[in-house]
């Protein structure tokens, strides 16, 4: 009787404890970007929720495959409108996460998801569903929930009365009134797409200090985390070596016929003036702050998609290798290159005035007149510091204008020095005549990213050298007085120092003349085209035999080859399937065509005999080139998570999953991976020794094989 009782009292009690299991840890509400319509019109639809304090719910937008539960959206479609794209999460949180073994990205306090959808007929009706999951920070629960949601009182009129005739836009920048009817579903037994389901989460996921913003976490703007400082780049040595190169730079620049015959309008200048040495520093630092502000203007309009503009489309590196070619063709005495009169005259007007004006004047006009010799290099700097960034810019060009400035302000404070200056004549000319040679030699790198990246097979490796050989080869028969343009007087006597800079060029010329046969040239491996570009190449006969060692074609080869004869794929996904095959660990190298360390490290390290066979035999190597432009299929095409802009190229696709899988945008990056993409080891950049990346193929090759016997 007592069990028939507890049993009967069960019964009773059991439906409530049902209900009490169900739970939703986020309330949705639903809006649209746009209030009025028109046929054909794109519309966003927003899917905003308010999660639930000590709860966080799973983005839209990484690995399904690692466990937890995406949020999706399902459409019914029904003629009236089409789905654009995907489902975007804006603004999620990222972490990577040890139990679920790669990345997850979620959302605390607030979520927000965006589809787009354009409308095909008037009053469209727009209904679906969402489905997603959300886990609590205390105890690890985890519940999976759905909200229906309807827009059925879009105002959408046809293309020929969507304007009013008040003349206002459709458009509007703040969210559309019209709100979707919501429906939570709560109840299990419904339908597979309205489920609510209870289970654990990993204790790995996010901790208590998210649980501690959450109130706060709401009321902030949505946006992608900054990426993290990566470890291995050594930006100290960079800046300071970049340093070190723009202050060579001006000691350069000092040379050029240009700037020469401003010293004694220098000197004219201030031993006129009282205080010449307070005056003399005033100088050099207005020499300094117009150069600096050149390049502080540069880095302020700059961004990692604009760097990567410049240093990789065709349009830019036309328009530098025009610019070169020109001062190079006047330098050699072609033309000459003159900024108007007018705007001299000017500035020289103004310098006369005496006073603080007047010695910025005289900066100014300093700058103006030697433009025309010292406009490449200053280019060059800013070519070689795009990237976004501040810093890089203005202290490259406070080192460069410092080595021009402070001859000048010398010159300045003690004129007397000017009468034991040597007289300008036929060295300055042929000063000039050399530096026409290098800037067409120069020129022929900027034509050469551009061939690369577009693949024109333009400047292959060998055509390339071919140039350079030609034109070093000119430079020292010109330094012996072998060769004399118009402008020349005749050299009846060779100096020692043309002598010794006339050997110097020749050994140069020398040590180019192996290359075209495949030498590696390992000193100038960051300037030339890859060796994977030279049609014969003598070096790379081990190559032949291994064509066949992989067991499927790599997509994309056509287009790519790795170098030194090294087997593998250019496909992030297919890399990793093959590896699983063959059970190996999978070795990414994130790379582009304009990657002048890249190379290097190719040329220099690569090529090791410790390195090279480790590459071969121990891991699936894919090379995934960043700045490719090879525009892929439309269906391929997708919204990137990180800045919600579409990618439609190999490029593109590949910077965006070096970004938000592996949070680095930085090249050459080098990642050791399982077979599902997830880090091994701590990721290397740019290092060319040998030990240390023969160490780090180690490191990795071991923690792959003690995961595989776990």
């Amino acid at each position: 009787m007592k069990r028939f009782v507890l049993f009967v009292f069960f019964l009773l009690l059991s439906p409530g404890l049902l209900m009490a299991q169900v739970q939703n840890h986020a309330t949705w509400t639903f809006t649209t970007d746009k209030t009025s319509l028109k046929v054909g019109d794109v519309v966003e639809l927003r899917l905003t929720a308010a999660i639930d304090p000590e709860w966080y719910l799973y983005a839209s937008d990484f690995d399904p495959n690692l466990g937890p539960t995406l949020t999706t959206v399902t459409l019914k479609l029904n003629g009236t409108f089409q789905p654009v794209g995907k489902l975007v999460s804006v603004g999620a949180k990222e972490k990577f996460d040890e139990v679920w073994g790669g990345n997850i990205r979620y959302f605390v306090g607030k979520g927000l998801f965006t589809q787009k959808i354009k409308v095909v007929k008037p009053n469209p009706v727009i209904e679906g569903t969402i489905e997603y999951q959300t886990c609590s920070t205390v105890n690890g629960l985890c519940v999976l929930g759905s909200a229906d949601f309807r827009f059925d009182q879009l105002k959408v009129t046809t293309a020929e009365t969507a304007t009013p005739a008040t003349g206002t836009s459709t458009n509007t920048a703040e969210p559309a009134t019209v709100v979707a009817t919501a429906t939570t579903n709560l109840n299990p037994g419904n339908n597979d797409s309205a489920r609510a389901a209870v289970a654990v989460a990993p204790s790995a996921l996010p901790t208590q200090s998210d649980t501690e913003q959450i109130a706060t976490a709401a009321a902030e703007k949505l946006k992608p985390e900054p990426l993290p400082a990566q470890p291995g780049q050594n930006e100290d040595e960079s800046l300071l070596g970049f340093v070190l190169a723009a202050f060579l730079s001006g000691l350069v620049a000092l040379l050029t016929p240009c700037v020469f015959p401003i010293i004694p309008m220098t000197v004219s200048y201030f031993t006129k003036q009282d205080h010449g040495i307070m005056k003399a520093i005033l100088y050099g630092l207005f020499i300094i702050g117009i150069y600096v502000l050149v390049g502080t203007l540069v880095s302020r309009i700059n961004g990692p998609a604009f760097a990567n503009f410049v240093s990789t489309h065709w349009l830019p590196n036309l328009l530098f290798f025009a610019v070169f070619f020109v001062f190079g063709l006047s330098f050699l005495g072609l033309f000459e290159i003159v900024l108007p009169n007018s705007i001299i005259n000017r500035a020289d007007a103004q310098a006369e005035k005496g006073g603080l004006i007047g010695i910025f004047f005289m900066a100014f006009t300093l700058v103006l007149v030697s433009f025309s010799c010292t406009g490449p290099i200053v280019g060059s700097l800013l070519v070689a510091s795009a990237g976004g960034e501040v810093v890089k810019p203005i202290v490259g060009m406070a080192a460069f204008s410092s080595a021009f400035a402070v001859p000048f302000t010398l010159f300045a404070a003690f004129p007397q020095w000017m009468k034991s200056l040597p007289k300008s004549g036929g060295w300055l000319n042929s000063v000039k005549v050399v530096l026409g040679f290098l800037e067409l030699a120069l020129a022929l790198k900027f034509l050469s990213i551009a061939d690369q990246v577009y693949h024109w097979g333009l400047l292959d490796r060998e055509v390339f050298l071919a140039f350079w050989i030609v034109i070093f080869s000119l430079i020292g028969f010109y330094l012996l007085g072998k060769i004399r343009l118009s402008h020349d007087s005749e050299t009846k006597v060779v100096s020692i120092p043309r002598l010794i800079l006339a050997i110097l060029t020749f050994a140069f010329v020398v040590y180019m003349i192996p290359g075209l046969w495949g030498a590696p040239l390992k000193a100038l491996a960051g300037y030339l085209p890859p060796e994977t570009s030279q049609d014969f190449n003598l070096t790379s006969q081990r190559s032949t035999a291994a064509v066949n060692t992989l067991r499927e074609k790599p997509k994309y080869g056509e287009l790519f080859r790795l170098p030194h004869g090294i087997q593998g794929f250019f496909d992030y996904k297919q890399a990793l399937s093959y590896a699983r095959q063959e059970n190996k660990p999978v070795f990414i190298d994130f790379t582009g065509h304009g990657c002048v360390n890249c190379r290097e490290m190719e040329a220099r390290v690569w090529s090791e005999a410790p390195v090279l066979q480790r590459l071969n035999e121990d891991f699936v190597v894919v090379a995934l080139y960043v700045d490719d432009k090879t525009e892929l299929p439309e269906s391929d095409w997708y919204v990137s998570s990180y800045d919600q802009k579409q990618k439609k190229t190999i490029g593109a696709q590949n910077a965006d999953l070096q970004i938000t899988r592996y949070n680095n945008n930085a090249q050459p990056h080098y990642c050791i991976v399982d077979h599902d993409g997830k880090l091994l080891i701590s990721p290397k950049n740019y290092d060319l020794n040998v030990d240390n990346f023969v160490a780090f193929l180690e490191d990795g090759k071991a923690k792959f094989r003690q995961l595989s016997t776990m």
